[in-house]
C-alpha cells in the first residue's frame, strides 16, 4: 500500500496495479486514489468501470486499445472478474498491446499467485494484498480519522469502539460517521457517547454469551447464540470474537504466568489496562494449553466452514457447546 501512495506522491504510476484480499475499505480506498491521481473520476470518455465474471474481455481490450478522448489518459476499472483464478491463454499478450495511456487496475477478492495472469502483474506492474489490518494499526486508524474531524478520544474508548464494531474498516468508519454527527457540540468523544449511538442488541449479547462461555453456562451461552441469530447477526462474526476472545485470553495466560504487570500485558494483547483484570480472571479458569486447543478448534471450525464441511450455524454451535461444558 505504501508504494501505491509513493506512485502517486512521486506521479511514477505503473501501467497496471492489483489490489487483492479480504478488506474491500482499502481496495476501494486505493482504487480511487489511483483513478483520481490518473483522470477526472467524472469522465466517463476515458474512465471504465467493467465488474462481475461474465467480463466481456474483447469489449475490455477494444476501449483499453483506444487513444484517451482529449484527454492525457485512459483508465480501466476491472473487479472482480476472477482472471486472477481463471484467464484466457495469453491474455496478458492483449494488455501488452495498450498504448502507454491506458492504466488498468484490478480488484479482486481471491487471486492464484500460481497462475500466469497473476505472475505476469507482478512483473509488469504492482500488486498488492489488502486485508484487514490488526487491532493496533485499526486503533491508530480510527484516531487519524477523529483527528481529521478536530475529535479528541482516548484509547479505552477507541478500543470498546473496536471491540464491539468488528475489523471490518467500512463498517467501523460508517459508524464513526454516526459518533461524529452525535458528537457534533463536542471535541472529545467517549465511550458512552459510542454507546449511545453504536452499541446493538446484538453485540451487547455477543459479549454476555462470551462470559457465560467463560463461566461454563452452556444453557446460557446457546440461548444467547440462538438470540444473536434471531437478530440477525452472522454465525461467523459470532465465530471471530469467539476466536479472537480466546486468543487474548492465551496470551494473557502467558504473560500473567511470566510475571508481566497489567500495563505490559494490555501492551502486548492490544487491550486497554482496565480490561486486564476481567480478561485475567477468565484466563485463570484454563490453563494456556486449553486455550491454545480452544484457539486452534476456532481455527479450525472456521476452515470447515470454509470448505463446507459443515454449515455456518451449526458449526458454531458445536463449538460453543464443547467450549461452555463443564
Amino acid at each position: 500500500m505504501n508504494n501505491i501512495n509513493k506512485d502517486i506522491e512521486s506521479k511514477q504510476i505503473k501501467q497496471f496495479y492489483l489490489m487483492y484480499g479480504e478488506e474491500d475499505y482499502l481496495k476501494g480506498q486505493y482504487r480511487d486514489k489511483l483513478v483520481k491521481a490518473l483522470a477526472d473520476p467524472e469522465d466517463k470518455m476515458n474512465v471504465n468501470y467493467f465488474e462481475g465474471n461474465g467480463l466481456k474481455t474483447e469489449e475490455v481490450f477494444e476501449i483499453g486499445e483506444t487513444m484517451p478522448f482529449f484527454a492525457d489518459n485512459r483508465v480501466l476499472v476491472l473487479e472482480n472478474t476472477g482472471l486472477f483464478k481463471k484467464a484466457p491463454d495469453e491474455i496478458e499478450k492483449r494488455f501488452e498491446r495498450f498504448p502507454d495511456s491506458t492504466y488498468v487496475i484490478f480488484v479482486e477478492k481471491e487471486v492464484d499467485k500460481r497462475s500466469r495472469f497473476y505472475k505476469w502483474i507482478v512483473k509488469s506492474g504492482y500488486a498488492s494484498e489488502m486485508n484487514t489490518p490488526d487491532e493496533k494499526m485499526l486503533l491508530t486508524w480510527v484516531k487519524g480519522l477523529c483527528k481529521a474531524e478536530n475529535k479528541k478520544i482516548d484509547d479505552a474508548a477507541i478500543f470498546y469502539f473496536v471491540e464491539h464494531m468488528g475489523t471490518d474498516m467500512l463498517l467501523l468508519k460508517n459508524e464513526l460517521e454516526k459518533v461524529f454527527t452525535y458528537c457534533m457540540e463536542k471535541d472529545r468523544i467517549a465511550i458512552d457517547d459510542i454507546k449511545a449511538v453504536c452499541v446493538s442488541q446484538a453485540t451487547d449479547k455477543i459479549f454476555d454469551m462470551l462470559d457465560a462461555i467463560g463461566n461454563h453456562n452452556q444453557d446460557k451461552a446457546l440461548r444467547l447464540y440462538r438470540d444473536l441469530l434471531a437478530l440477525r447477526e452472522p454465525a461467523m462474526r459470532v465465530l471471530y470474537m469467539m476466536t479472537r476472545h480466546f486468543h487474548i485470553l492465551m496470551q494473557i495466560s502467558a504473560l500473567v504466568k511470566e510475571g508481566k504487570d497489567n500495563k505490559t500485558i494490555a501492551s502486548v494483547c492490544g487491550i486497554p489496562p482496565f480490561s486486564v483484570k476481567k480478561y485475567a480472571a477468565q484466563a485463570a479458569n484454563y490453563t494456556y494449553e486449553e486455550l491454545k486447543d480452544m484457539v486452534e478448534k476456532c481455527q479450525m471450525t472456521d476452515y470447515g466452514i470454509k470448505t463446507g464441511n459443515v454449515t455456518d450455524v451449526v458449526g458454531v454451535e458445536l463449538l460453543i457447546a464443547e467450549f461452555a461444558c463443564d
